[in-house]
């Protein structure tokens, strides 16, 4: 929001007081200030002229010599090249002497003839030649007839000003108006603040509004409030230049008096107004609705647009004329042959309002107040000030009386507020007294409640205070944060740590690093069909659909890493990037619901990929293709690293997305049984092809269960001091028994005599017996405080040899 100083001083006195000054005690108060904008881009000596007459250049076809009576007794002639230049215009004269941006006048002989000066242009007063209206933005700059000749150029165009651009968070929408500005700046400096009754100024003429109008809202929940005017026999015509002047501060554009109104009263009270040429209207009625399934509306800006029912419109009795809330419709606009209008002001809902801007991609000035929430109590004086204003200077007859839907007034929130919470709260030993003469300088009326209560009374205007804590925030930015005094902390205090789970997933992100993983981040939104490419995780759970999603393909919270894995592997693999080793560690989200009405399921999980090759080509080494074993070795390392190698199995399946022959799932042994945790294995064939990837292997593994069971700190061991014994064995089994329920089993009955065991052979086929295989297997037997004898090894053995014969029907194979 651009404030205008000198716009700002109609409210309230700013002697004394300087821009830069006050953009400071704004900004200490909680409002920033981005920057403060002088008008007065370093101008002097320029004051209005006009020109007599005009001549043809004698040696110079685009030349004109001018006679300009400037106010300084005696007529000036000036040589001037603008196009536009006319006897009898009024315009700005820079004498002799004067100063423009990067330019000094001085006396000159153009081809031969004296200029005493220079007509000036928008553009070389330093004027924003784009915020002009069309007519004026090329040549010289032409003022109205009635501008007084000889007048300070600064003060026809008010660029005396200084304008302070006011960077408001979403909570303070009072601050989008200038009545808005002139409260909070009248707060920070104490200041009586001086607003007129835009009633007192209106006077209304001739008939009923109600004979010319009527008006309907459909649902009032969408627009509470919806009020109307009806101005007969204006004149449309340029506005007046003062009015130009403070919408051009503003950086809005004048195009005629009765849009420039509208504007400037939406500048100066934040509710939005439109005017609608009421002889385009169709049936004499005006209301709210809802669109209709295909309606098409043609927007201010000549763009036809398709509507959803779900947007708010203005009807009349033909169709849409326009977009409720944010732009007008073209078959309504007022133009140069409008005669008689109907004014509108409304409280349209603004997440309404919001989801039609966003929709259609159309943001205004209207739409960007509706969305804050306006001042429902601002409806009907911003419609009497606009009316009253139309009436001056369009020379319109207002019908008596307003014509309205919907509640007129809003109640003013009551809070009560505790002298000695505030003061607990700030740390200060503010009075009762000091707390009422605060409030009344934000301009809330107040009282006592009780013994040190004070009741409040909250005006519409600020929706942002809702709580006795907002007051005492509005108490504290007035009184001044600096003028809080510093207090030291009391009570326990404990000082800063990661959490578990933090601590664990900075180390598993070190330690994938470290192995030559490279981390990545994938969106957490993703397409509907990517959620039922890896349902393993899901367990028949649900997908979260977004509600108002950015696109279709971002319409879905992802319930697997693995689909943007994917999608970041073919990314770098078509810009030649194709030995790829990733982890990302990240939520996926869940639901068993198909219309929400609960928080959805959230889990962290490890995602892992990888393809290409293991090492470079050298001269000596042949490039190797990564496989299965690459992958399951860094899920390994993981998990050793948290100490659970002794409780994972690996089991062999075939997970849906997964190759049937080259993937497992993942276990995690637990007290009570085994709990499946992730699966790990090559992309399914045809998933690679319809991605065009090279052999890929990825692996998915749920963080929870293993932040659970996890080690949080690492455990050393002394080194062995005493020789272990190792025994090799070669068991008979079925084929389809897995070799890590071998290795379970043998490390349940090893006891602490055993220290490792690992496969290193299996064979089936040649003479062995069809749907049988021999897996051979060493274990290491070691006691940490002596030798161990050959009896205590021998016992423990045929305990394990024991048990897989019992558990799995193996056969010792000689």
């Amino acid at each position: 929001m651009k404030v205008s100083t000198a716009w700002l001083a109609d409210y309230i006195s700013l002697d004394g007081v300087t821009a830069d000054e006050l953009a400071d005690k704004i900004t200490t108060a909680g409002i920033e200030i981005d920057g403060v904008e002088r008008r007065n881009k370093g101008i002097s000596g320029i004051v209005t002229g006009y020109v007599k007459s005009k001549e043809k250049h004698p040696d110079a076809d685009k030349l004109n010599i001018c006679i300009v009576d400037a106010g300084q007794g005696e007529d000036l002639q000036i040589v001037c090249g603008a196009k536009n230049v006319a006897a009898g215009q009024k315009v700005p004269v820079a004498l002799v002497g004067a100063k423009l941006p990067g330019l000094e006048i001085k006396k000159a002989k153009l081809r031969g003839v004296l200029s005493q000066g220079m007509i000036c242009s928008a553009k070389e007063l330093g004027l924003n030649d784009k915020l002009l209206p069309k007519e004026l933005q090329e040549g010289i700059l032409v003022l109205p007839e009635n501008t007084e000749v000889g007048q300070d150029i600064l003060k026809v165009l008010g660029l005396n000003d200084e304008i302070l651009d006011f960077d408001l968070t979403p909570n303070r929408s009072d601050c989008l108006s200038m009545i808005g500005a002139a409260y909070e700046v009248s707060a920070i400096l104490g200041r009586d603040l001086q607003l007129a009754d835009p009633a007192a100024e209106l006077v209304e003429a001739g008939g009923r509004a109600a004979d010319s109008i009527t008006v309907n809202i459909e649902k009032e929940e969408y627009c509470s409030h919806y009020a109307v005017r009806y101005i007969a026999g204006v004149k449309t015509a340029p506005s007046p230049l003062w009015i130009q002047n403070r919408l051009m501060a503003a950086g809005v554009r004048p195009i005629n008096n009765i849009v420039d109104i509208t504007n400037y009263v939406m500048l100066e009270y934040g509710q939005p107004l439109h005017a609608f040429d009421g002889d385009q209207l169709a049936g004499g009625t005006i209301g709210v609705r809802f669109a209709r399934e295909g309606e098409l509306l043609t927007t201010l800006d000549g763009q036809e647009r398709k509507l959803e029912p779900q947007m708010l419109v203005i009807a009349d009795g033909s169709g849409a004329i326009g977009l409720a809330g944010v732009m007008g419709g073209l078959s309504t606009e007022v133009t140069a042959n409008t005669v008689n209008i109907v004014l509108e002001s409304a409280k349209f809902d603004g997440g309404t309002v919001r989801k039609t801007s966003r929709q259609l991609g159309l943001r205004s000035e209207a739409s960007q107040r509706f969305e804050k929430e306006v001042d429902p109590n601002a409806v009907i004086p911003a419609l009497n000030r606009a009316a009253a204003l139309i009436a001056r200077y369009a020379s319109g007859s207002v019908h008596e009386g307003i014509v309205q839907a919907g509640s007129a007034s809003a109640e003013e929130k009551v809070l009560t507020l505790s002298l000695e919470k505030l003061n607990q709260y700030l740390g200060t030993e503010l009075s009762l007294l000091e707390v009422k003469t605060l409030f009344g300088r934000l301009h809330f009326k107040c009282g006592d409640a009780a013994q040190g209560i004070v009741e409040v009374q909250v005006p519409t205007r600020r929706g942002d205070i809702s709580y006795d804590v907002d007051l005492i925030e509005e108490i504290a930015r007035l009184y001044g944060y600096d003028n809080i005094p510093t207090t030291l902390i009391e009570g326990t205090t404990t000082p800063g740590a990661l959490t578990r789970e933090q601590f664990l997933r900075r180390e598993l992100r070190r330690l994938l690093a470290l192995g030559g993983y490279q981390e990545v981040m994938g969106y957490s939104f993703i397409q509907p069909e990517q959620s039922k490419l890896f349902p393993a995780l899901a367990d028949g759970k649900l997908s979260v659909k977004l509600a108002m999603p950015m696109s279709e393909e971002r319409s879905v919270l992802r319930t697997s890493l693995l689909p943007q894995l994917l999608d970041i592997a073919l990314y770098n693999t078509n810009r030649r990037q194709g030995d790829l080793a990733l982890f990302e560690i990240g939520n996926v989200f869940f639901t068993d619901e198909e219309v929400l009405t609960r928080q959805p399921g959230e889990l962290p999980v490890l995602g892992l990929l990888l393809s290409g090759t293991r090492a470079a080509k050298q001269w000596n080494v042949a490039a190797e293709p990564v496989d299965f074993f690459d992958l399951k070795g860094a899920l390994e390392t993981v998990f050793a690293h948290l100490g659970l190698t002794d409780r994972i199995i690996y089991e062999g399946d075939a997970p849906e997305g997964y190759h049937p022959g080259r993937s497992a799932s993942v276990y995690l042994l637990q007290a009570e049984g085994r709990d499946k945790i992730g699966t790990i294995g090559q992309l399914h064939p045809e998933l690679q092809r319809q991605m065009d990837l090279e052999d890929t292997y990825v692996a998915e593994v749920l963080l929870q269960p293993l932040y659970d069971a996890a080690r949080a700190q690492l455990q050393y061991s002394e080194l062995h001091r005493f020789p272990g014994m190792e025994r090799d064995i070669a068991v008979v089994v079925d084929a389809e028994v897995p070799a890590g329920h071998l290795i379970a089993s043998i490390r349940e009955h090893g006891g602490t005599l055993l220290q490792n065991v690992q496969v290193f052979d299996v064979y089936t086929g040649g003479k062995m017996e069809a749907g049988k295989k021999s897996v051979a297997l060493s274990l290491l037997y070691r006691h940490t405080d002596r030798t161990l004898t050959d009896e205590e090894v021998v016992e423990v053995h045929d305990r394990v040899v024991s048990a897989l014969e019992q558990t799995f029907g193996a056969e010792l194979r000689k």
